[in-house]
């Protein structure tokens, strides 16, 4: 890695976009099979030499750090937590100059096992993917039957400081969108901030349907049959809109991907876990840094890779409109 002394200049698009926050998928493999990610036999895992190795990425995120002015990072995955020595490699991301945020996205499986000496590497805070409280549901949905593993995962992170614990759950129409209010209420309870998303086209077997996508608009109305909401404002470009509980000090917060999407604001840019640089989670091209890196490319034109790859960066994902293609990738290849 060459030093770097001089300010990073600003990692912008054409539409003058500053990106800030990079999500780095670790693995492809995930240990649950959700029916609306993968089917029940899962996919074909990236072979072990096309991932990139801690160097390569430790190298990556120095120049995403030091040169592009990345201040965030969100390890993925697949499941991030089946990638070996993760704390290792969390504490050599933590030893970056101007260390950045540090955020980790999990199905919290292992969570229980891990949160301490994550915590003590260096991470900050983690997300945990949770659908459903109902066992039986958990069973249906993820075709495995780990839900009190999930359950002791999110105790142990809020044990062990990794703050907020956020809960992403994404509802759909007669598979678990009677639990929102039930899933709200629980949140509450352990001061767990949740976030409901709406479903989006990237699972493997392309069997997503908007008419099952459970809005935004559907889910406050849920929300406020039971609760009293008052919008709170949004941080930075965070997707999520938050609504605080009232007589208590929660938030909940819906990220409406679909139905009032917040590109204009987008400031993510992804690193699959095979080294393929990706300027959007819709994106239908991709950038090799991979190929860079291994052959012999030094800082400056990886840095130019980068930038010439968000320099392309479209105006919006297209949902809806007829010119909208759906990745190649499924949603566990990419890294959320």
């Amino acid at each position: 890695m060459q030093p770097r002394t001089a300010p990073p200049r600003p990692l912008l698009d054409r539409f003058g976009r500053v990106h800030t926050d990079l999500r780095i998928s670790l693995t492809d493999r995930c240990n649950l099979r959700c029916t609306y990610c993968m089917p029940a036999e899962g996919l074909d895992w990236l072979p072990k030499p096309d991932l990139l190795t801690d160097e390569e990425l430790l190298r990556l995120a120095h120049v995403a750090t030091t040169r592009l002015g990345i201040r965030s990072l969100r390890l993925t995955g697949g499941e991030p937590l089946l990638r070996k020595g993760l704390p290792d490699l969390v504490a050599a991301f933590a030893s970056l100059p101007d260390a950045p945020e540090l955020s980790l996205t999990t199905n919290g499986i292992g969570l229980a096992r891990q949160a301490e000496p994550l915590r003590a590497a260096g991470l900050d805070r983690v997300n945990v993917s949770l659908d459903t409280l109902r066992r039986d549901r958990f069973r249906q949905i993820t075709r495995r039957d780990r839900l009190p593993d999930v359950l002791d995962g999110l105790a142990a992170a809020h044990r062990a400081g990794l703050a907020p614990v956020k809960v992403n759950a994404v509802p759909v129409r007669g598979v678990n969108d009677d639990e929102i209010t039930d899933l709200a209420a629980w949140a509450v309870e352990h001061d767990y901030r949740l976030r409901f998303i709406e479903s989006m086209p990237l699972d493997a077997q392309g069997a997503w349907d908007r008419a099952r996508m459970v809005t935004a608009e559907e889910i406050l109305a849920a929300l406020g049959t039971v609760f009293t909401l008052s919008p709170v404002p949004r941080e930075g470009n965070a997707p999520a809109e938050q609504w605080r509980v009232e007589g208590t000090d929660a938030t909940i917060g819906v990220i409406a991907s679909v139905t009032r999407p917040f590109c204009g604001g987008c400031d993510r840019v992804r690193l699959t876990a095979d080294g393929q640089l990706r300027n959007c989670l819709f994106a239908t091209d991709e950038s090799d840094l991979r190929a860079l890196l291994r052959g012999g490319a030094d800082d400056d034109r990886i840095e130019a890779a980068w930038r010439a790859c968000i320099t392309g960066k479209g105006a919006g994902h297209a949902i809806g409109s007829a010119d909208f293609q759906r990745p190649a990738r499924p949603m566990s290849a990419i890294g959320g």
